[in-house]
């Protein structure tokens, strides 16, 4: 039996927060919290209403690919759910494990829905860090007036390239075991001798053929995961304006997609950790301020706390609609 070490993420998360108020004080994340005001609060969450149905149609196309049918109504639900879940407790994949496996258990395949969550969940993080590499290169530089030789464009372009290969990485290990042990649904040999991770290849071939790389799915993916990301960019960039950041829109966007490339990254106490330093980092090596980056990281955590709300009162909903349904089964048996 494997000792339990999910409590390292959310440990990581709290010493990463700790190093930087060691370092920066406390001042810069209660000047962030200052900065929220009702207006931009409210404009982020009606970003948010977008960038959810589309993740949330990204996913209904994954797992139609796969096979399971699940409709846009039941996942916007799931996924506001899910976001706030990601939120509110350590880790920020639980809420994702529990769409999966309520999406799993409904279709009668609790190893076909994790493995929905985790291959759309997976599409976004690709096109994702697509989008970032490119902006790193193409956009220009918000460090563009430092000396010559002290460009931060390889440095920042070399940290997106590790951290998104960190949150891949990270994604495969803390699902994957969840995935392991399930039958695989997908038609593939059934010889006993073929090894585990031979068969599990097989499924991950199939699972990509039939779930992402369909024609009938991967223009859908690509272009709802294009928006989700211009979304989440857009609420980076409002939030910053709310933290006093003054910088160009140009300067903000490949910040912006570092940062998000780094809260992928399942090592947060509730979304808190990996966002706020990595965005010290980037804006400090950009020349914006190590203070204006955490402002930013705390405006948007905000944000991103008050737009997933609706999803508290979907889960209460759904809770008693089960506590329900349960009753009346009891019922039911009893009187028969």
């Amino acid at each position: 039996m494997r000792p339990d070490r999910s409590w390292l993420r959310p440990v990581a998360g709290l010493a990463i927060l700790g190093v930087l108020v060691w370092r920066i004080g406390g001042e810069a994340f209660v000047d962030g919290l200052r900065h929220v005001d009702a207006w931009s609060v409210t404009a982020a969450a009606a970003i948010a209403v977008v960038t959810t149905v589309c993740g949330a149609w990204r996913w209904v196309l994954v797992s139609r690919g796969l096979g399971t049918e699940l409709s846009l109504r039941s996942a916007v639900a799931a996924c506001y759910r899910s976001q706030f879940l990601n939120v509110t407790l350590p880790g920020g994949v639980l809420g994702d494990v529990h769409r999966g496996v309520r999406h799993g258990r409904r279709g009668g395949d609790l190893g076909r829905g994790l493995r929905s969550v985790v291959w759309e969940r997976a599409a976004g993080q690709v096109v994702l860090v697509v989008l970032t590499v490119g902006a790193v290169l193409l956009l220009p530089s918000p460090g563009s007036s430092l000396p010559q030789g002290e460009s931060p464009v390889p440095t920042v372009l070399l940290v997106a390239a590790a951290l998104a290969v960190v949150a891949a990485l990270a994604v495969v290990v803390a699902r994957g075991r969840r995935v392991s042990g399930k039958r695989p649904t997908v038609r593939v040999a059934r010889d006993a001798r073929v090894p585990r991770v031979s068969r599990a290849g097989q499924v991950a071939v199939a699972d990509l053929r039939a779930g992402l790389l369909g024609r009938h799915t991967w223009p859908g993916v690509v272009a709802v995961s294009t928006v989700v990301v211009v979304g989440h960019v857009a609420t980076f960039v409002l939030a910053a304006r709310s933290a006093g950041v003054t910088a160009s829109v140009g300067d903000l966007v490949p910040l912006a997609l570092v940062v998000l490339v780094a809260m992928a990254v399942p090592l947060n106490v509730a979304g808190w950790g990996p966002r706020e330093g990595v965005a010290a980092w980037a804006f400090g090596v950009a020349g914006l301020g190590v203070a204006g980056g955490v402002g930013t990281a705390v405006v948007y955590g905000v944000m991103s706390f008050v737009a997933a709300l609706p999803g508290a009162a979907l889960l209460v909903t759904s809770r008693r609609e089960t506590h329900r349904a349960t009753g009346v089964a009891a019922e039911g048996a009893v009187s028969g």
